[in-house]
């Protein structure tokens, strides 16, 4: 994976650990009369291609190397898919204001799919290509769909995963007159704040975050390295309004509820949540409920599982959000430790179910099985359980 806390998967796990900063003042353009100047922007240049396609095919090279150290990728043809979460990108201002003609190859590539293309171009994959845009919950249901699609036997692997560049002029100021994002132009680094009392709104991040998933026979005879089980998936939507969350959580609830049944489990079995926890007061307190619906109070018996939200540290990925958090999930599992939230000082009574058991710091536990949350504009909800590979 690409974030904001570095390229590659160990070094954005050892920011995370850290408690590292990737919030920080915008230096892609000149934002100084912006409502919002800062954003959680990946350490990687332009190449000449467009940042969303370098972004996606660092993440994956990544991923193939890793595999290649041990065994030869998954085989190209048509039992190799690409599923992956992208929106459309946005067109540079100088088209829209100072006429510029853009080549048809600059405009092909604003395409949500022009990711998927990419990295299906990248990886000989003739099999399923296809490309979700559903805001936040993208690269999420990106995954849960690739997952689908090989339980149905139509395909032995598929690369899924998201990517999205959200540091633009158009993306600031659209967020900012929506009021979604926070102003802590004198403070960045203390922006994004999930469950905080004094939370403000999020930030805008970016990356990519590619994962592997195969058919586990097919895996084994390749001698491929399991990391992980892909065991549940639930999404569902909340028919509700546009920006905001049901305040009740009914939405997601019902999407980590299909989740957990997909994997075979009960709410008792998940060992810990990364929330999709944006740094919204709607949304935190939105999500807090589900959670609550979903896992009961500890007090009346139902189950503490710790929750953290990493966007703390990386600001709101969006499109590769899901696919992102979907890794740390997996590397929770493998070192057995729980990812903090950044800027957590005074947990915010309104996500009262959660007070005891927001995870603030690296905390070591004993895990089996994890959940990840994405939660999107327009009402879209995802959720994917990851389970210790037997």
């Amino acid at each position: 994976m690409v974030t904001p806390l570095g390229v590659g998967v160990e070094a954005t796990w050892r920011g995370v650990l850290a408690g590292a900063n990737g919030v920080r003042p915008i230096g892609r353009f000149d934002a100084t009369d912006y409502p919002v100047r800062f954003a959680a922007e990946v350490p990687v240049e332009g190449s000449g291609a467009p940042l969303k396609q370098t972004l996606a095919l660092l993440a994956l090279d990544e991923a193939v190397s890793n595999i290649a150290q041990t065994c030869r990728p998954p085989a190209p043809g048509p039992r190799l898919g690409v599923c992956l979460g992208s929106e459309a990108a946005r067109p540079p201002l100088e088209w829209l204001f100072r006429g510029t003609t853009p080549a048809v190859e600059d405009i092909a590539a604003l395409a949500p799919h022009a990711p998927t293309r990419t990295i299906a171009d990248r990886v000989g994959a003739l099999g399923p290509r296809s490309t979700v845009a559903t805001a936040c919950t993208s690269s999420s249901q990106a995954i849960g769909e690739a997952v689908l699609r090989i339980r149905r036997g139509e395909v032995d692997a598929m690369i899924a995963g998201g990517v999205d560049v959200l540091s633009e002029p158009l993306m600031v100021v659209g967020f900012a007159k929506l009021g979604a994002l926070s102003t802590r132009n004198d403070a960045p680094e203390r922006a994004s704040r999930p469950f905080d009392l004094h939370r403000d709104g999020f930030v805008l991040g970016e990356g990519a975050g590619m994962l592997i998933l195969e058919e586990r026979e097919s895996a084994m005879a390749r001698g491929a390295p399991i990391l992980a089980e892909v065991s549940g998936y639930g999404c569902s939507c909340n028919a509700w309004r546009i920006t905001d969350s049901p305040p009740d959580g009914r939405g997601a609830a019902a999407a980590m509820l299909e989740a957990i049944t997909d994997a075979g489990l009960v709410p008792a079995d998940i060992g810990y949540i990364n929330a999709h926890g944006t740094s919204t007061p709607q949304n935190d307190q939105s999500e807090s409920q589900a959670i609550h619906r979903v896992f009961g109070s500890a007090e009346a018996g139902g189950t503490a599982v710790p929750v953290s939200s990493t966007k703390g540290q990386m600001g709101h990925l969006v499109a590769a959000c899901g696919a992102v958090e979907a890794i740390l999930c997996i590397l929770a599992l493998r070192d057995q430790i729980l990812p903090p939230t950044r800027n957590l000082i005074t947990p915010d009574p309104a996500c009262g179910p959660l007070d005891h058991i927001l995870v603030a710091r690296p905390t070591h536990g004993t895990l089996r099985h994890t959940l990840t949350n994405a939660f999107g504009f327009g009402g879209s909800n995802g959720s994917l359980v990851f389970s210790v590979a037997e």
